[in-house]
């Protein structure tokens, strides 16, 4: 079975930075595509970003282009998500996934999410 954890959130300050991890387990990281997505209050959940496992092609959401980086560690099957210059707007649970090569197909099911909260 495919499970993915979420970790690493936490209040922080606009202007801060936060590591979000992502321990995959019933598959080899590289295997899929994997990505962070986020969830907002009253809003639906939206892509931040993705790593092809295709060809190793890395997209981002405009929103958060420039301030923040995925990466995955494939020896230790876990992903990461490094948010710097975090906005109030950036406040949201925040999941990961993995599935096909531009995440359009998954393949587990959304787990607890962390939660990030970015004060003004």
């Amino acid at each position: 079975e495919v499970q993915l954890v979420e970790s690493g959130g936490g209040l922080v300050q606009a202007g801060g930075s936060l590591r979000l991890s992502c321990a995959a387990s019933g598959f080899t990281n590289d295997d899929y595509s994997i990505g962070w997505f986020r969830q907002a209050p009253g809003k639906e959940r939206e892509g931040v970003s993705c790593i092809d496992s295709s060809d190793g092609t890395i997209y981002y959401a405009d929103s958060v282009a420039g301030r923040f980086t995925i990466s995955r560690d494939n020896a230790a099957n876990t992903a990461y998500l490094h948010a710097d210059s975090l906005k109030p707007e950036d406040t949201a649970v925040y999941y990961c996934n993995a599935g096909n090569s531009r995440l359009t197909v998954l393949v587990a099911s959304w787990g607890q999410g962390t939660q990030v909260t970015v004060s003004s």
